[in-house]
Formats: C-alpha cells, structure tokens, sequence
C-alpha cells in the first residue's frame, strides 16, 4: 500500500474527506519525522515504536574496485512492532 492508497482507505473508513485525511497523514509522517530527528521515540501502543539506531563507523569495500573504504557512523531509523500488531497477524 502507497500513501494514496492509505489515504483513499482512511477517507473511506472516516467518511471525511480525501484532503483531510491526506493532511493527517501528512501530519503523522511530519510529526514522526521531526520526534526521531529529536532522538526521541514514537510509540504507539498495540501498533509498535519507532526509534533511531546508531550505526558504528567501519570500513566496508567498492564493489567495483575492491578498495576498502571508510564508513562513517550514522543515525538510522528503526521499527519495533508491538505484540498486538505480530499477534494480529498470526
């Protein structure tokens, strides 16, 4: 599912309106965004967290080359599901 897609389903699960409902996605995306850029968490209960991971700097090597290159450390998101969600699922 794309963001379209979750905004026609959202629209058509609320009855509001498709720009409504494409401004509260927008809104949760943003706010997510801005709340890990923080190095916050956002958690969600029964649906998951969202959270940043820090990657350690490393050497890796050019795939092409075979030279080895230096990696730098780096700040990535993450994605924890909640129980409620994995048992869902199954």
């Amino acid at each position: 599912m794309n963001k379209a897609q979750l905004v026609d389903q959202v629209a058509k699960d609320t009855k509001l309106t498709k720009a409504d409902c494409e401004r509260v996605v927008n809104a949760l995306v943003g706010t997510v965004r801005k709340t890990l850029k923080k190095g916050q968490d956002v958690k969600i209960t029964g649906f998951g967290r969202w959270y940043v991971s820090k990657r350690k700097a490393r050497l890796g090597r050019n795939p092409q080359t075979g030279a080895e290159i230096k990696i730098p450390a780096s700040k990535v998101p993450s994605w924890k599901s909640g129980k409620e969600l994995k048992k869902s699922l199954n």
